[in-house]
């Protein structure tokens, strides 16, 4: 069981001017073991980001029997190919942690073995929607118990039998792309994927590098997606660059501090992943740029530089939501800190997440004095930069890494006395975020419970 620590945060960030690294990407880190298990050979990733939820899911991955051993920074992941598995038990337990893309697409690896699986994970993954695994893999003949139960723990049966199908994905989710895509590749014939929404598209760029049979053609909204299953995968050499969602808080502080200036380096600048820079840059007037952009294994990877900037409160375009959706706690907390009425619409999805993150954001908000009105998709907040802490207020993350790193960044620019608890879970995602807070000047304290 994890050591549970809360924060405290009593003073403003002064002015500052750095150059900083955050940490690699989450959602590439994941992909890249998930892929090499099914891969034949041995495949290498480097600056893999090793946060809770992705060494959880080396140990996942381990117990069903790959192989895995780091050197010199380094991991090597010895796959034997498709639906490869080792599975020595009649029910064996899968441990996902906090991860929700790993809880989704390890099931739809897992969909596709003939064994039952048992999928469970912490207090705030064990609450996290599961329907939208269930639905999909049903179709190709996997079986969830206990029957109409849409949250973990579950047990996943396989079908050694799956059938190809056609998915219509209507949600903007990565993850039930990702996991039907998962599942395809050990599925006979072709699958078929209608995004109505565009989403993150890290695993078909993926998968086209390591040459799986997929094929994507442009709609008047979304993509058509189709992979032809049961074509053998090869091993690949992959490095891992930084995280936008890591660095997005960063990027916030910089934004609200007076005559700050940052450059955060290597950051993965996919065009599904840059809705937050977006919003900020064209709709915010925020003085950000994107320097020395270049191609590296399908992504996109740049320099960010950032100034500190007069903001102007925001309407959210709907359709920009999917590529900003880990950024909208911190970027409900910067329209917080913005004279003026800030809108968001469209953004349901967030009450799906490690926790409800609208509801979240708007219980400390309401503690710090600043309105807001909420419909069940729809935000509202009522910004004011003038706010003043007078006593000391105590924020619960509710199991929420990005409630957590929200609400430090927020402590940084009001001054007053902010206490965050159970900031332990951070680690799940950016387990360097204190040390790069402090590296800029800023003071968090530490206070283990």
């Amino acid at each position: 069981m994890k050591k549970k620590i809360s924060v405290s945060i009593n003073k403003k960030i002064n002015k500052f001017n750095k150059i900083i690294i955050v940490g690699s990407d989450k959602s590439l880190s994941l992909r890249s073991l998930m892929l090499a298990s099914q891969c034949i050979g041995i495949s290498t990733i480097k600056n893999l980001l090793e946060s809770e939820d992705v060494l959880n899911c080396i140990k996942a991955l381990k117990k069903l029997g790959i192989k895995i051993n780091k050197k010199n920074n380094i991991y090597y992941v010895y796959g034997n190919g498709l639906n490869s598995f080792k599975i020595n038990n009649k029910l064996t337990k899968i441990y996902v942690g906090n991860s929700g893309t790993t809880a989704r697409l390890l099931s739809g690896l897992l969909s596709t073995q003939s064994n039952k699986f048992y999928l469970y994970g912490d207090k705030s993954m064990n609450k996290r929607d599961m329907s939208r695994v269930i639905e999909p893999l049903e179709k190709i003949g996997c079986f969830f118990y206990p029957k109409k139960k849409t949250t973990l723990p579950l047990i996943l049966e396989g079908t050694s039998m799956p059938l190809a199908q056609k998915h219509i994905e209507r949600k903007g989710s990565a993850q039930i792309k990702s996991l039907i895509l998962l599942s395809a590749l050990s599925t006979p014939g072709i699958t078929t994927i209608e995004e109505e929404k565009r989403s993150r598209n890290h695993t078909e760029i993926f998968l086209k590098r390591i040459n799986a049979d997929i094929k994507i053609k442009k709609l008047k909204k979304g993509n058509l997606i189709t992979l032809r299953g049961q074509k053998n995968l090869y091993s690949f050499n992959y490095t891992i660059f930084s995280d936008p969602s890591s660095a997005s808080f960063l990027i916030a502080l910089t934004l609200l501090t007076p005559n700050s200036k940052l450059i955060i380096k290597d950051v993965i600048c996919n065009s599904t992943r840059i809705g937050f820079l977006k919003i900020l840059k064209e709709k915010m007037k925020g003085n950000i740029k994107i320097k020395n952009i270049r191609k590296i294994s399908g992504e996109s990877v740049g320099d960010i530089y950032v100034s500190s900037s007069n903001l102007k409160p925001v309407i959210c375009p709907k359709e920009l939501v999917p590529s900003l959706i880990d950024e909208f706690c911190i970027l409900f907390a910067i329209g917080a800190m913005t004279k003026g009425i800030s809108k968001f619409t469209g953004i349901n999805e967030l009450r799906h997440k490690e926790s409800d993150r609208i509801k979240s954001m708007e219980n400390g908000f309401k503690k710090i004095g600043i309105k807001t009105i909420s419909t069940k998709d729809s935000l509202k907040i009522y910004g004011n930069p003038n706010i003043k802490i007078k006593k000391e207020i105590n924020i619960f993350s509710n199991g929420d890494h990005r409630i957590a790193m929200s609400w430090a960044i927020l402590g940084l620019l009001l001054g007053g006395k902010l206490k965050i608890h159970n900031f332990e879970t951070v680690n799940t995602s950016f387990p360097n975020f204190i040390k790069l807070i402090k590296k800029i000047g800023g003071q968090i304290e530490i206070k283990k419970k």
